[in-house]
């Protein structure tokens, strides 16, 4: 399989790869790193690459444009849940965001800034609950962890227990959605 590859060299330490919406690979390199070390990194990840070629494929045709009304309804949607599950989860954390906002992200479900105000994409309207919760409390979870490290995770599973398999339920849900 063939495909467009991308690569961007900065100042950084070490390579990583990932497959852009166009469908297009985006090698992020080291300066130092020589052509010939991204062309073997490439060939050394070339069945991670298709397989998520053939994903990103997937999400396309399942894909779901909505029409500035439906945006609307869901971003409305989106705001009661973030809301009702700050409301439920925030006490029991200890923490309280500065601020909510619902955004129009496709990339991500949910940001929490250096300075705990905390985003969710609308699309979290399109999921099961258990599944939202799980990204509310992960963002709420980065007030006190700025990371994703052990005591981030041990933070998610005090309040749910579960939480690996709502990873796996946002995940499959992620899929048939499209996104």
């Amino acid at each position: 399989m063939e495909y467009p590859i991308e690569i961007q060299r900065s100042k950084r330490r070490t390579v990583s790869l990932s497959v852009e919406s166009n469908l297009h690979v985006l090698v992020k390199a080291p300066l130092r790193m020589s052509g010939a070390e991204v062309g073997a990194f490439v060939e050394k990840h070339r069945n991670w690459i298709e397989k998520q070629i053939l994903l990103q494929r997937e999400r396309q045709k399942n894909a779901h444009d909505f029409t500035p009304a439906e945006v609307s309804e869901l971003k409305c949607r989106a705001r009661e849940i973030a809301e009702t599950g700050i409301r439920t989860y925030a006490p029991m954390m200890g923490v309280a965001p500065i601020g909510v906002k619902i955004t129009s992200a496709v990339t991500r479900w949910g940001s929490c800034s250096g300075k705990n105000s905390i985003c969710f994409s609308y699309h979290i309207a399109l999921l099961p609950p258990e599944a939202s919760d799980y990204i509310i409390v992960h963002e709420l979870a980065h007030i006190r962890q700025k990371n994703h490290g052990p005591r981030f995770y041990a933070e998610v599973e005090r309040i749910l227990p579960d939480y690996k398999r709502r990873i796996a339920l946002l995940k499959q849900a992620q899929r048939n959605l499209g996104l």
